[in-house]
């Protein structure tokens, strides 16, 4: 199935603001939704269950008629509050959902039995061909160009490559810094695609100031991948890890992936914890970053540069 009508009409672009550990938030995704843009949060970004119902709530009360907001919800096995997080998504039954790190099929048939789509992130063909067989309704094709937790493979063949099996939703994620770049993602065979660096550089974001100047001094050649963080593959700022200390060109390798360590609340208040708290994740659209705007406003020079490209076609 392609993106619903209904749904699309309601968008100002096909781009959902990227789910983002520890920087999405209510006002980063109500923002978004009401710019016209798909906001999305992990649900690990709350410390407790009762905030996630909190923020759910609040953002659905006050988004009613916007774009839709999406929680990510991490199907990793070694995630504890999965069956309770999933728990509050259903009692606020958005109308999009994103799995991430781990196969949707756990929580796919209570998802769609609420009445949500649900998107699988996807790394490879082979993950993909998973997702597809167990039921999503659309894959989100992390491409080597995106931010935190990253894929390998080239955008133009993984889209391609996608599209000879799959008719339904693809969202592109990786590298997308402008409205020229949404454009080409649709005319590549996308329905959508995630912006995630860009958001982070917004004031209604929850990264430090320090990270959003960051941002915006940093180039593409300051973006390094790494496993040293997650476990996973990972885009992480050089600058960033060499102000924690550490040589960028020499760092250990991380074991096995521990969700619950990453979002344990008293992990993160530890004050030796820099894994995520001074170390900072961007994708290769970090060249596209200019300034720090708000929402509304990255929404609107956005839907300026897509509009451009459209007059060209035309």
């Amino acid at each position: 199935m392609a993106l619903p009508a209904a749904l699309k009409a309601r968008l100002r672009l096909p781009l959902i603001a990227a789910p983002m550990f520890l920087v999405s938030g209510p006002a980063l995704v109500k923002a978004a939704c009401r710019a016209g843009v798909i906001g999305s949060f992990p649900t690990a970004n709350c410390r407790s269950v009762e905030e996630l119902d909190r923020w759910l709530a609040e953002i659905k009360a006050e988004t009613a008629g916007a774009a839709p907001f999406c929680p990510n919800l991490i199907v990793h096995c070694s995630n504890p509050r999965l069956a309770d997080d999933l728990a509050a998504v259903l009692r606020a039954r958005p109308e999009m959902v994103i799995t991430s790190v781990g196969s949707p099929e756990p929580v796919l048939e209570a998802l769609k039995n609420a009445g949500c789509l649900v998107l699988a992130d996807v790394a490879s063909v082979r993950h993909a061909e998973k997702a597809v067989a167990v039921g999503v309704d659309g894959l989100v094709l992390l491409t080597a160009g995106a931010g935190g937790q990253t894929g390998w493979v080239n955008p133009f063949a993984f889209v391609r490559a996608v599209r000879k099996f799959w008719d339904g939703i693809v969202v592109m994620a990786g590298g997308m810094s402008d409205g020229q770049a949404i454009a080409a993602a649709e005319t590549l065979g996308c329905d959508l695609a995630y912006m995630g660096t860009k958001f982070i550089a917004t004031r209604e974001s929850l990264a430090k100031d320090e990270y959003k100047a960051m941002l915006v001094k940093s180039r593409l050649d300051d973006v390094l991948l790494t496993k040293a963080f997650t476990g996973l593959e990972t885009n992480m700022l050089r600058p960033s890890i060499a102000a924690a200390g550490l040589d960028p060109n020499d760092l250990p390798q991380r074991g096995a992936i521990d969700i619950a360590k990453d979002i344990n609340a008293a992990e993160r208040a530890k004050p030796a914890s820099k894994r995520w708290k001074d170390i900072w994740s961007a994708g290769h659209s970090v060249s596209g970053v200019a300034d720090v705007p708000s929402v509304a406003e990255l929404v609107e020079r956005t839907a300026r540069e897509y509009a451009s490209v459209q007059v060209v076609k035309a």
